[in-house]
C-alpha cells in the first residue's frame, strides 16, 4: 500500500510540474511575442519619423518656385504635423492615410513645374521619401504579421487561459484604408 501510495504521489507531482512548466512555456511565448510585436512597431515608428523629417525639407525646397499652392502646403504640413502628434496604431494609420492624401496632392502639383522636376534636391528628396514609402509598408507587413501571431496565441486554447490570467490585451493592427492603398504616392524620377 506504501508503494502504491508513493506511485501515485510521484504522478501527482509529475503531472503538476507539467501544467506548470506548460503555464510557464505558454507565458513565455506570449511575452515573447508582445516583444516582437512591439519591436516590429518601434520599426514603423523609425521609418514614420525618417518620412516626418523628410517632409518639410521636400516643402521647403519647392516652396519658393510654386508660390500658389500655399494651400496644398499647408495640407501637408497639417496632416504631417497630425500624424506625429498622434497616439494609438488605430489613430496612426488613420492621420498616416490623410498625410499620404496630401503628398499625392504635392507630387502631383510638382509635376506641373518643370524647374522643379529638374532640380536635384527635389529629386533626391522625392526618391528618399519613395524609399521610406517602400520601408514603411514592408515593416507595416511585419507588423502585423507578429502581430497577428501574438493574437492568435492569445485567442486559442490553451494559452488564452495564460493570457487572460495574466491580462493580455490584443495587438492592434496597423492598416490602411483601401483608398489610400489604391493611390500610393507616384512620383515620376525621369528627369527630362
Amino acid at each position: 500500500m506504501g508503494d502504491a501510495l508513493a506511485i501515485v504521489l510521484g504522478l501527482i507531482c509529475c503531472l503538476g510540474l507539467a501544467i506548470v512548466g506548460g503555464i510557464i512555456l505558454m507565458y513565455n511565448g506570449l511575452i515573447t511575442l508582445r516583444g516582437r510585436a512591439e519591436n516590429a512597431w518601434s520599426q514603423i515608428d523609425v521609418q514614420l519619423r525618417r518620412r516626418y523629417d523628410l517632409i518639410p525639407n521636400l516643402v521647403e525646397t519647392v516652396k519658393g518656385i510654386m508660390k500658389f499652392e500655399q494651400d496644398t502646403f499647408t495640407r501637408v504640413i497639417e496632416a504631417r504635423n497630425k500624424a506625429v502628434s498622434v497616439q494609438g496604431i488605430a489613430d496612426k494609420a488613420v492621420q498616416e492615410n490623410i498625410l499620404s492624401g496630401a503628398l499625392r496632392q504635392l507630387f502631383a502639383l510638382v509635376e506641373n513645374y518643370p524647374q522643379l522636376k529638374s532640380n536635384e534636391n527635389v529629386a533626391r528628396l522625392q526618391e528618399e521619401l519613395v524609399s521610406t514609402e517602400n520601408r514603411i509598408g514592408f515593416a507595416r507587413q511585419f507588423y502585423n504579421d507578429i502581430a497577428t501571431k501574438f493574437n492568435i496565441a492569445i485567442q486559442s486554447f490553451p494559452s488564452n487561459l495564460i493570457a487572460g490570467m495574466f491580462n493580455f490585451k490584443t495587438a492592434e493592427l496597423f492598416e490602411v484604408s483601401d483608398e489610400a492603398q489604391k493611390q500610393a504616392p507616384k512620383v515620376d524620377l525621369n528627369l527630362k
